[in-house]
């Protein structure tokens, strides 16, 4: 299992103000025999759904050398573990969680916007100092 992201706790505590509760701090995926961990997995009940939602979140951090490294990093953890949660883990939704800094500049770039553009990654912009939720992009 890998270290935590920079960002982790602030993105844990986001979704916790934002109204989820976190279920599994990481998220074991487990496939054939082979373990993956996401980052988090949430849930939060609404009033007019019984089963309410869920979510796996994958947190990157973006404090490499290289804003293109970190991405693709950041892209291969959501192309893996997407079709694993597919198979097993069906209710659950996959998110990638930023820091509003990253996604406010960085995301901004031509490769970036449109890369994500072409894959329809979901987002979760997190402001960090605030320890809130900015965006969701769906």
């Amino acid at each position: 299992m890998s270290a935590k992201d920079v960002i982790h706790d602030a993105v844990r505590n986001a979704l916790i103000k934002d109204g989820w509760t976190i279920t599994h701090d990481p998220y074991t995926i487990e496939y054939e025999g082979k373990y993956l961990y996401a980052d988090l997995a949430a849930e939060r009940t609404l009033a007019a759904e019984r089963n309410g939602e869920k979510i796996i979140v994958e947190i990157k951090s973006f404090v490499g050398q290289s804003i293109i490294q970190d991405f693709k990093e950041m892209l291969g953890h959501y192309v893996l573990y997407l079709p694993l949660l597919a198979e097993t883990a069906s209710d659950y939704k996959l998110f990638v969680a930023v820091d509003s800094a990253t996604y406010d500049n960085d995301f901004q770039h031509p490769v970036i916007r449109l890369s994500l553009t072409q894959t329809h990654v979901p987002l979760i912009v997190i402001e960090t100092d605030k320890e809130e939720v900015v965006e969701w992009i769906k």
